[in-house]
């Protein structure tokens, strides 16, 4: 399900069986450091779109935590700590946060929920057909790992 009108009117309809809170984690930079931001946000939002896609009904895809890149990262973690409890309170068993920033990585365990870190591909140059059959390609990959970490979480 996603963040929309529709989709959110069903989940809450059926919010017992919506379990799963998928958030990307996107950076935003002014700075000399922009496009390859911008190929961050365009990489992991087509991932997450098609993520969506393929668990529909399991998982909402909740707008991106977007961030300054250049902030202290007390502040991102503080800030997504906020948006975490949110997610707790409104009843998601599981929570992913996809990003292709690594500075992620070297917060992970103090993020709540789990952190799922995949390099971005540059898109800007390539067909669309191309575009979406490797993000079709990356998204497969990651249907395996979200299953297993429902399965973790079950043990």
């Amino acid at each position: 399900m996603n963040w929309n009108g529709k989709d959110t009117e069903s989940f809450q309809q059926q919010k017992e069986y919506v379990d799963t809170a998928l958030v990307p984690l996107v950076p935003i930079s002014f700075e000399s450091d922009m496009k390859e931001t911008a190929s961050q946000h365009e990489f992991v939002q087509l991932l997450t779109m098609l993520l969506e896609k393929q668990f529909k009904g399991r998982i909402l895809l909740i707008p991106p935590f977007t961030y300054i890149k250049q902030q202290e990262e007390e502040e991102k973690l503080a800030a997504l700590k906020r948006w975490s409890d949110e997610i707790d309170n409104a009843g998601f068993k599981h929570k992913l946060f996809f990003t292709s920033d690594s500075n992620w990585k070297l917060a992970e365990d103090k993020i709540d929920g789990s952190l799922v870190w995949v390099p971005a591909v540059p898109l800007e140059h390539m067909e669309d057909s191309y575009k979406y059959s490797l993000i079709e390609d990356q998204a497969k990959q990651f249907v395996n790992i979200i299953v297993h970490k429902w399965q973790q979480d079950l043990s």
